[in-house]
């Protein structure tokens, strides 16, 4: 599992071991951690290399100097440009000049950052607010122009480490060396884009058990799959009912059946108006007219996709809600959903919003979601007291009391026409096979995402995700 902690638990981390430690070796294990870092960007090329480091007042501008003037012992031509002179790390200063390095004023600094072969960001730490100011953000805009790959120090100057929101001009890096642990920040969007490629350097922080979020790996996943045994039937693996499509959309209700049937569902009951539809497709499905608690014996529900909003919709919507069996509520299914019709369920609630629905369930705009992801999907789980799987380009899943996770294995090509539809079915299949809420949500995730990797880097159909997913599933299996 890969786990971010906030800034407060980290600096407690740093505080504590630092107490045990001389004076300065907290640092100095982070320097060396960077200077490799950034020898490995420069291709092991380091003799003669031009390093631009962009120094702000905070302690990994310190880090920056010391790794610095390592790269400086090694034969790099190293400039230091500082933001504020009066306030750089004096001993970090120091050591870079003692090893041979130069260093010049924010004024002088457009020429250096242009003509380096490499960038270090050392402006902002990880306390940091808010976008960069005047003269760090012309200093980053020259970089850019420079075209030299940029590696930031701990995380990406101008980005929130704890929420993962940018609120102004912020460092695009190549790559991102971060100490101890992983900042919520660097896992979350909009924040992850500017991350770059990660690594971590271990500096010895002793850290609590849970973080504030984290990230589902292979073998976390593989621990988490249900799995038939010898005594298994279609009931002991999981029916899942699905409730929806409509005339206007059918594909909705076979995407949906598509992503249970191949998301290792016993068998899938199907209750709507595209049963024709459906059977052409998956003839071993189980058809019923309606209404859902007259369709038989199931594990869980998927409610939602492509169904509509009319009187009927509303009315299997209900029925659904009604049952004790775990629910998953997707796309038309949350846009009829009410906070009273949550209200009287024990059993698990899932819901799987997009960023415009989210925004409808929360009264906020669609922007300010996007660029609030993990509050967003926090207070989804909390306000309904649910599982909230709040889509995007980083899927995350919430549910009171515990980590938010974060989906490592999306693509932008998942952005199309019903895979929502297929995360739905899939996920069901995970409810009605025994998975919690959090855990159904957090592998139905992590499946989709990898089923569209495999298809490769080009544009995918919802369908073919659906059928790619036998094959992850043996790849996860494996562990």
């Amino acid at each position: 599992m890969r786990t971010g902690f906030s800034v407060e638990t980290v600096r407690a981390a740093e505080r504590a071991l630092m107490a045990e430690l001389p004076e300065g070796a907290l640092m100095q294990r982070a320097a060396a951690g960077l200077a490799a870092a950034c020898a490995d960007l420069l291709g092991r090329r380091v003799y003669g290399a031009r390093v631009a480091l962009l120094v702000g007042s905070g302690d990994n501008g310190g880090d920056a100097l010391y790794a610095g003037a390592r790269l400086t012992r090694r034969g790099a031509g190293v400039t230091a440009v500082l933001l504020s002179a009066d306030r750089a790390h004096p001993g970090g200063v120091r050591a870079l000049r003692g090893a041979g390095g130069r260093v010049v004023s924010a004024a002088d600094g457009v020429p250096v950052v242009r003509r380096a072969d490499l960038v270090v960001d050392g402006i902002v730490g990880i306390g940091g607010k808010g976008g960069l100011r005047a003269p760090a953000e012309e200093l980053v805009r020259a970089a850019e122009d420079g075209g030299a790959p940029i590696l930031a120090v701990d995380l990406p100057s101008g980005v929130d480490a704890d929420s993962g929101e940018v609120r102004g001009a912020a460092v695009r890096a190549d790559a991102t060396v971060t100490f101890g642990a992983y900042k919520p920040g660097l896992l979350i969007d909009p924040a992850r884009e500017y991350a770059g490629a990660l690594r971590l350097v271990d500096i010895g922080l002793r850290l609590p058990e849970e973080a504030e979020v984290e990230a589902l790996q292979h073998a976390d996943a593989a621990d988490l799959l249900p799995r038939p045994d010898a005594e298994s039937d279609k009931y002991r693996r999981g029916v899942i009912g699905i409730v929806a499509g409509s005339a206007r959309y059918p594909g909705a209700a076979v995407l949906a059946v598509a992503g249970a049937l191949h998301g290792g569902a016993g068998a899938v009951r199907y209750v709507g108006p595209a049963a024709e539809a459906v059977i052409a497709r998956f003839p071993e499905t189980l058809v019923s007219s309606g209404p859902p608690s007259k369709a038989g014996r199931v594990q869980a529900w998927v409610v939602g996709p492509g169904l509509g909003d009319g009187a009927e919709a509303r009315q299997a919507l209900e029925d659904v809600l009604a049952s004790d069996v775990p629910v998953l509520v997707d796309a038309d299914g949350l846009r009829l959903l009410t906070p009273e019709g949550l209200r009287a369920r024990t059993a698990a609630t899932v819901l799987t919003p997009h960023a415009g629905e989210a925004a409808a369930l929360l009264g906020l705009s669609r922007e300010e979601v996007e660029a609030a992801r993990l509050s967003s999907v926090r207070a989804l789980a909390a306000r309904f007291g649910v599982t909230a799987l709040l889509k995007g380009s980083t899927t995350l899943v919430a549910h009171a009391g515990h980590p938010v996770r974060v989906n490592p294995t999306g693509t932008p090509w998942l952005a199309t026409a019903g895979s929502g539809d297929v995360l739905s079915g899939l996920t069901g299949s995970l409810l009605a096979a025994g998975l919690s809420g959090r855990d159904a949500a957090s592998v139905g995730a992590y499946l989709h995402g990898l089923a569209a990797r495999f298809l490769g880097d080009s544009p995918v159909t919802a369908m073919g995700v659906a059928e790619e997913l036998r094959g992850v599933w043996r790849e996860v299996s494996r562990g």
